[in-house]
């Protein structure tokens, strides 16, 4: 077994040359600043010590034009005796094969593994940041309990994780302030995995662990999944009232109340930690993902704000480094958004072609070519595919093998996507008219003039049309296109609405996002964004999302009208978020596809392409599609 000490995060050096081994008599020297360990890491700095070897920061000379930081973790063996040296070793190569075997963004990546002269190295993920315990020996008064939730519904998370994984469990068996990292962007890192082993039914092992931290169990061998549990509650316990349980008597959190200590803390809050601290595991949280859906609860009840993430954070961490399940390449750049059907990828190109793929592999079927730019998301109906283009024409063309139905003559360029209800396809156009067109002979049944470009699309709910102009008014009309009434913002509304339970949902170039009565147009509230915003809104639970110009993706409380959470790119946001299973996924100018977790905004992963993203992506069957101004469309695994 290897442990490690950190002394206070990975950004504080030690400028000590020497230490003893585990028999406290030879000197065992470290590496140094400069030198080379395996002609390919360039050894920078010590950022830990422990008694078996140290923790360095170094740079992978196999990526000479950029600065690639590692740790490489060490392990020196000197033990006399080979029994003890053998499972020394045994120990450190679990652990590198433990690691090998997880994928989650709050457990650092392990890049390679190897021996050198009797010692042992694991090249890991560099983590900038610091350790909890850092951060509460720097923290005068109290830690704010926003950032001590947040942090601990990710720590449910990744225990979540840990132990729901295939094929064996995985018991952390560590938890305290020490092993958890807050890297740049305000998240948890779980570091040290020494002592975490799969978890095999009742089996009895020897307590190890970190007293304070352990629960009683945990002292007789016995630790199951619950033991993370009640470290968590401990960890979580030291951090709000910052009295270190290493210090006090074993199983006494019940006599250290946490609003005792910090009396502005919420009772709700005191009772998550207190149930997960109960001396009989039978009578704690029972999952982790239990205990992480009660802080959710208690945090949409509050309507408390996660941390911001810090300025620093670094552009390209946590860039996922999977390849797409495929990708294909247009002539010219992929600004809008893709639609599948009956096995098919429908796509729009800035080449004037309309593409036609396989969904699973990305082959070619067919391409119809258009006169003008395609922007406008293309819609399945009966066989057909209806899309718009800067040809000023609503094309309508067979599904199977491209060939045109029909066409129907705006005075405009088309931006805006079709949508299709009771026989009749309503649509935008440039030339400041909505139009509604029988689907099956392309004669207009009416064009309502709006006095403005038409580039959202429209939505259809409960017999009324709803959607917004360039003049920044947002438009209610009835099939027979009389306006039923129409709400003015103070500058455009490029976004497309949404509607649900009688509420309409868009946002405008005016930085706001509006919730307006369906039925009467009347404001319901505001959101004010940090700037402006062509996002289409989309919802999941109470929870409704958009992007904007200032470069966040924002997720507001329906219900209240409050920010919960905001996730900075590094461009403006001008495509629109989707959510699937429990995830959010949107394109940014920055170039990247990022996929947070909906509930808490915490970035799972994000994807570099080669251009801006301003399109929105589609998901369906585990795969997220979704094209680039680099010319590509690709197929990323949700």
């Amino acid at each position: 077994m290897v442990k490690l000490l950190r002394r206070s995060g990975v950004l504080e050096t030690h400028r000590i040359t020497q230490n003893l081994d585990n028999t406290g008599s030879h000197p065992t020297q470290q590496l140094e600043p400069g030198s080379s360990l395996g002609n390919r890491y360039l050894i920078q700095d010590v950022i830990g010590l422990g008694g078996m070897g140290a923790v360095y920061r170094a740079r992978d000379l196999h990526f000479p034009n950029v600065e690639k930081l590692v740790a490489v973790k060490e392990m020196i063996n000197q033990a006399r005796d080979a029994l003890v040296r053998s499972t020394i070793v045994r120990n450190f190569e679990r652990e590198a094969n433990l690691l090998a075997t997880l994928d989650h963004p709050s457990i650092p990546r392990i890049y390679d593994y190897f021996t050198h002269n009797e010692r042992s190295y694991l090249i890991l993920e560099f983590i900038k940041g610091k350790d909890l315990e850092a951060i509460l020996g720097e923290t005068d008064g109290f830690v704010p309990q926003e950032k001590v939730i947040y942090w601990a519904v990710e720590l449910c998370d990744v225990l979540h994780y840990l132990h729901s994984h295939k094929p064996e469990p995985i018991i952390f068996r560590d938890m305290k302030p020490s092993n958890v990292m807050i890297n740049h962007h305000n998240h948890v890192i779980l570091i040290d995995f020494g002592i975490a082993k799969p978890f095999q039914g009742s089996q009895r092992g020897t307590m190890i662990g970190t007293e304070g931290y352990s629960p009683p169990e945990q002292y007789r061998g016995e630790a199951d999944h619950l033991a993370d549990i009640y470290a968590l509650g401990a960890t979580l316990h030291h951090l709000l009232t910052k009295i270190d349980p290493r210090l006090e008597a074993p199983f006494s959190f019940g006599e250290r109340p946490l609003r005792q200590f910090n009396p502005n803390l919420s009772p709700e809050l005191e009772g998550v930690v207190y149930k997960a601290l109960q001396y009989a595991p039978q009578e704690r949280y029972q999952s982790a993902l239990e205990m992480k859906e009660a802080l959710l609860i208690f945090i949409k009840n509050t309507g408390i704000l996660p941390p911001k993430p810090d300025k620093k954070s670094v552009p390209g961490a946590q860039e996922q480094e999977f390849q797409p399940m495929w990708e294909f390449a247009c002539e010219d750049e992929i600004r809008g958004s893709a639609t599948h059907a009956n096995g098919a990828i429908y796509i729009g190109s800035y080449d004037n072609n309309l593409y036609a793929l396989k969904a699973t592999s990305g082959e070619f079927l067919w391409k119809y070519p258009a006169d003008g730019g395609i922007v406008s998301k293309p819609l399945v109906y009966e066989g057909n595919i209806y899309f718009g283009s800067e040809d000023h024409r609503l094309h309508v063309i067979n599904a199977r093998h491209g060939q045109i139905n029909w066409t129907y003559f705006t005075n405009g360029p088309v931006r805006s996507s079709p949508y299709i209800a009771e026989g009749h396809v309503f649509i935008g156009s440039d030339d400041g008219y909505m139009h509604a067109v029988n689907t099956l002979s392309g004669r207009p049944a009416w064009k309502l003039d709006v006095g403005a470009a038409v580039r959202s699309t429209p939505i259809v709910e409960q017999e009324y049309v709803y959607f917004g102009t360039e003049a920044g008014e947002l438009f209610c009309v009835d099939f027979s296109s009389k306006v039923r009434w129409r709400f003015k913002a103070k500058r455009a509304i490029t976004s497309s609405p949404i509607v649900q339970n009688g509420v309409v949902y868009f946002t405008s170039m005016d930085s706001t996002l509006y919730a307006v009565d369906a039925k009467t147009g009347w404001v319901i509230w505001r959101f004010r964004l940090g700037k402006a915003s062509i996002s289409t809104p989309c919802i999941a639970e109470d929870y409704i999302f958009t992007g904007a110009a200032d470069g966040n993706i924002h997720c507001v409380d329906m219900r209240t009208a409050k920010q919960v959470w905001s996730f900075a790119t590094e461009h403006q946001v001008t495509g629109s978020p989707i959510i699937y299973n429990d995830s959010l996924y949107c394109g940014s100018v920055d170039k990247h596809v990022y996929c947070l977790e909906y509930s808490t905004g915490r970035l799972k992963w994000k994807y570099p392409t080669n251009g801006p993203i301003t399109g929105t992506p589609i998901a369906v069957d585990g795969i997220v599609y979704i094209g680039s101004n680099d010319h590509h469309l690709y197929a990323l695994p949700a």
